[in-house]
Formats: structure tokens, C-alpha cells, sequence
């Protein structure tokens, strides 16, 4: 069974390290690096969208897909794109319309950051501002019914940002759940892998059995 983990902006692959070794056997974890998929693209969300569609493409059978923050927002747009391909879906502090006002105050926080922190993310600084300029109008709230698989929504108790979000989405989604992560901000990934690790096991292997 193919499990994908899609990483949140700011981190890479490797903040699902911790996560993915707490699964047990029965799943092959793919943690991609989601720089790759714009190398020779322009750097916009509409090309690292059609980069994990190709992705997950190239994966036999039904996925179980998990998503955090932008990560999870991919995951998301797949899932009312198309429900056919995926068994199960878990987004984790993830909005369903880009929230304009954080998104513009991040990207002037990445403008004083120095490109060596972009460089150690695997994106160019450019690349990166670019792309969060592009997610500005992102709005999946009319599509969000299309979504027909068991899905699980996870946020920290600590993400104020995206607890509104969590709680919407469990609302308009057919099968959601929603669950917290005690003492966990937006990165839960890092913050608490054993504890997310644990949830996603036991929601996935529900799936299965579905």
C-alpha cells in the first residue's frame, strides 16, 4: 500500500523521517521533495500541482495520501480532482482558501531571510516567493464535496492559525474526522512524530479494511 507524505513550506522531505518510521509494516512511505517537481518549471503552484499529479500518476492502485500545510493543500485539489485514486486522505493544518493576509506577511518575512536558508530547503529564494505569490487565490471551498474517501483532519492544539480551518473542513467534507495532536503547534510532523505517526496507522489501516 503507497503512502505519500507531502511536506509543509519551509520544510523538506526529511521532516517526515520521524513520522514514516513509526509506520508499521503494510505501507511504503514516499516522502518526495517537493522542490524537484519545479526544476525547469516556473515557479507557481499551478506547476508543483501538475509535479505531484505526475507523482502520484506513476503509483499502482489507490494511494493513501497525507498532507501538511501546503503539502496538505495538494492533497487536497488531488482529492476533488481525483477521488477515484485515492483510498484515504489526512490533512494536517491545512487551509482550503490561501488566508491572503498570512500569506502576504510571509512572503515579506521570506524577502529578509537570506538565500542560504531557502538554499538549505532545496528552493531558490526567488522561487520560493514566487510560488507563495501564486497561492494567493487559492480557493477549493466549491469542490470540497467531491471528496469521497475516509479523511482525517489534524491539527495541533497550539495552531490557532488553523484550528478555524480543521473545524470546517470536518464540517463540509462527506467522511471526515477530526482529531487534535496535544501540545503541538502547525509543524506537527516535528513537534510530536511518534504521536502523528500513531494516528495515520491506525486511520489508514482503518481505511484498508474499508
Amino acid at each position: 500500500m503507497n503512502c505519500m507524505m507531502l511536506h509543509g513550506l519551509g520544510q523538506t522531505a526529511s521532516s517526515w523521517d520521524k513520522t514514516a518510521a513509526g509506520m508499521q509494516d503494510g505501507f511504503t512511505v514516499i516522502c518526495p521533495e517537493m522542490s524537484d517537481w519545479l526544476r525547469g518549471k516556473a515557479p507557481c503552484y499551478e506547476s508543483l500541482y501538475r509535479g505531484m499529479e505526475q507523482a502520484c500518476e506513476r503509483l499502482e492502485g489507490p494511494i493513501y495520501l497525507c498532507g501538511l500545510s501546503l503539502g496538505g493543500m495538494l492533497a487536497l485539489q488531488y482529492g476533488t480532482e481525483h477521488p477515484e485514486k485515492v483510498k484515504a486522505l489526512a490533512l494536517i493544518g491545512v487551509q482550503y482558501a490561501t488566508p491572503r493576509g498570512l500569506m502576504r506577511l510571509q512572503n515579506m518575512a521570506f524577502r529578509l531571510m537570506p538565500r542560504s536558508v531557502f538554499q538549505q530547503m532545496g528552493w531558490e529564494k526567488s522561487d520560493l516567493i514566487a510560488l507563495c505569490r501564486s497561492m494567493i487565490s487559492l480557493d477549493f471551498s466549491e469542490n470540497l464535496g467531491k471528496i469521497r474517501c475516509p479523511t482525517l483532519i489534524l491539527c495541533g492544539d497550539g495552531d490557532k492559525a488553523n484550528r478555524p480551518a480543521a473545524l470546517r473542513l470536518s464540517e463540509r467534507i462527506e467522511k471526515a474526522k477530526l482529531d487534535w495532536i496535544p501540545q503541538a503547534g502547525h509543524e506537527v510532523n516535528r513537534d510530536h512524530p511518534a504521536a502523528l505517526s500513531r494516528k495515520l496507522q491506525a486511520f489508514f489501516s482503518q481505511a484498508n479494511r474499508l
